[in-house]
């Protein structure tokens, strides 16, 4: 607990449904989806437990990228990668490229908490398990294990069916221009802070279309898809979603961490738009990639006149991200949800050209 006065058992929490193209069809859907994991989150008063629960229940949903209904690998199967991190300890666990396990959020939870057991033969634990040995480690921990075709939902099925074929037919140029906005809609995850001033964060991903069985991506990498800390004097929870290896490479979850932590009087809102800018966009861009994605979801506590603060804020470089959040403050907790999208005019400015919204979001009171 910080020395601050944070409220006495209020928790904030935010979730996100990724970042890149949300039809107008799927709003409603996704924006239900959202709510519903927020309210599910509030049932608990633990910030580590928040973020589990919120992301589980987006796990559940066809609509999302993420457990059911993920994106199928090219070889037509689900591969998921999950990760979560305790703000006040800094501990993380994650998951990669695991088949038959229902939440792979709670797998990662799992490997966080057995890195907190002490070894009889004094083992260093592991921050990550993947694929075959991660499932097993899942059945050992009871955790809930299903036939892996069951996480094959008929709207990812259909997608693949699709996108297979144009890959199959060589020279197919209308695959190349439109399978952009299907590709972008990647990992799913959450941010909390709970009464006691704990932060947690974390994320949940069936990666890209059409990807090669194996591939891991931000949501197993250490530093790159969620990222919290905390301290007397602030702390921070960020989910990121995007282009994975775009993301990975540049690690953008810890270094937005790294860039926050430094001056007392930081501004948040110009910290995004330098990491965003030049720690992202423009090493991206410079490596041949006309338009690198991501988007992040950040919740800081902001200490003011001894008084605790949340501030939740939003950002990212697609044309849309899917956010809801709420908090168990009396008379706040009906879950707010949204579907941000991006205006076309909103640039970084002429150096970079990076089309970076920005935006604030009301959470507590």
């Amino acid at each position: 607990m910080d020395g601050a006065n944070i409220g006495h058992g209020v928790l904030h929490v935010a979730a996100h449904g990724g970042a890149g193209y949300h039809s107008h069809t799927s709003e409603r859907e996704v924006k239900h989806a959202l709510r519903r994991s927020c309210r599910e989150a509030l049932k608990t008063t633990s910030a580590l437990s928040a973020v589990e629960r919120a992301i589980s229940v987006l796990e559940d949903e066809e609509c999302l990228n993420a457990g059911y209904g993920s994106n199928l690998t090219i070889d037509g199967t689900v591969e998921c990668d999950a990760a979560i991190m305790d703000g006040q300890t800094g501990d993380f666990g994650s998951i990669g490229a695991v088949s038959g396990v229902k939440n792979p959020v709670k797998l990662a939870n799992a490997v966080l908490q057995a890195s907190r057991r002490r070894d009889q033969l004094g083992r260093i634990p592991p921050l990550t398990l993947v694929s075959e040995g991660a499932r097993l480690f899942a059945a050992k921990e009871n955790l809930e294990i299903i036939p892996p075709e069951s996480l094959v939902s008929a709207k990812a099925k259909k997608d693949w069916e699709k996108w297979k074929t144009r890959l199959d037919s060589e020279g197919d140029e209308s695959a190349k221009e439109k399978f952009t906005s299907v590709a972008l809609q990647d990992t799913v995850g959450a941010v909390a802070w709970d009464g006691e001033g704990n932060m947690a964060a974390g994320v949940s991903s069936g990666g890209i279309l059409l990807k090669y069985s194996g591939r891991i991506g931000e949501a197993a990498t250490f530093g790159s898809g969620c990222w919290a800390h905390q301290s007397e004097d602030g702390g921070m929870a960020c989910s990121i979603t995007g282009t994975g290896e775009y993301i990975v490479r540049t690690m953008l979850a810890r270094s937005l961490g790294e860039a926050l932590r430094k001056p007392a009087d930081v501004d948040t809102h110009e910290v995004l738009q330098q990491v965003l800018v030049d720690q992202f966009w423009v090493p991206i861009h410079e490596r041949g990639e006309p338009t690198p994605n991501a988007g992040v979801l950040l919740l800081t506590k902001e200490i003011d006149d001894g008084q605790a603060i949340p501030r939740l804020w939003c950002a990212f470089t697609t044309e849309t991200m899917a956010i809801a959040y709420a908090s168990s403050e009396p008379g706040d907790t009906s879950p707010k949800s949204s579907i941000l999208r991006r205006p076309k005019n909103s640039h970084a400015g002429s150096v970079t050209n990076s089309p970076i919204y920005i935006t604030a979001l009301p959470i507590g009171k």
